[in-house]
């Protein structure tokens, strides 16, 4: 049934995106924060392919319609709507909107002092180099460069998340019909490993009373001193008993 728009104004937000078809593939995408984003799906060469046409009421129910009769024109023409100057991916499609978008509903799952800092890393590593790209252009190698800069600057295990919530913000765009193909998703064995965390030596028994020595005569905080002596004084070990031979 083709839609309307009365209809199209009343329509509610619910806890999945739910897709209200217009026919010839154009439909209009409405998702869990409210958005209305038009869409258009249709095969070239084989493969199943999405365009979008930005978001109503923005773009208007008859303004969409006319949008796809452009794209069939093209189709006609074996041409790939995609590449149509006619139909350009708005601000709703880009990496930033969509990203943002996630990480504000993730944040309440965080903990107070987390949040911030997941935004201060996209911020400053991921929004500069990928924020305006369109989600369906960006490919593996963009994310990778972004991670390797990280990288650069010896912070692995930040790389590491990042690569994570990457991927999590792109799967979230193909839940609600923006995206295809997660680019992050093969990118795990392409990050250096993090160092290895050298530990010191344990120390034997028999060192235990010398070391206790040095420690009480330990010229320094003080309290740094007492909180390891009584670290020392309070743990504990699990011995197990040997079971008796039988005899």
């Amino acid at each position: 049934m083709a839609l309307v728009d009365t209809a199209l104004r009343g329509l509610k937000p619910q806890q999945k995106p739910k897709k209200y078809s217009d026919g010839g593939g154009l439909h209009l995408l409405v998702n869990p924060n409210g958005s209305k984003l038009w869409r258009l799906a249709y095969r070239f060469e084989g493969k199943q392919k999405t365009l979008a046409f930005g978001s109503y009421p923005k773009v208007s129910l008859a303004d969409a319609r006319a949008l796809r009769e452009r794209a069939k024109k093209a189709l006609s023409d074996g041409i790939d709507p995609a590449r149509n100057t006619h139909s350009a991916t708005t601000d709703h499609d880009t990496f930033e909107a969509i990203g943002r978008e996630w990480l504000r509903a993730q944040e309440p799952t965080w903990a107070p002092k987390y949040a911030p800092q997941v935004f201060r890393h996209f911020d400053r590593d991921v929004f500069p180099a990928l924020g305006s790209r369109p989600v369906t252009e960006i490919e593996p190698t963009e994310v990778l460069k972004v991670l390797r800069a990280v990288e650069a600057r010896g912070a692995q295990d930040i790389a590491k998340r990042l690569r994570q919530k990457i991927s999590a913000i792109f799967r979230y765009a193909i839940a609600s019909d923006r995206a295809k193909h997660d680019p992050a998703a093969n990118l795990k064995g392409a990050l250096k490993p993090p160092p290895k965390t050298r530990h010191m030596a344990a120390l034997k028994a028999g060192d235990m009373p010398e070391f206790m020595q040095r420690l009480r005569a330990f010229d320094g905080v003080e309290t740094t001193a007492l909180a390891m002596e009584l670290v020392i004084l309070t743990c504990h070990c699990t011995f197990i008993q040997p079971r008796p031979e039988p005899g």
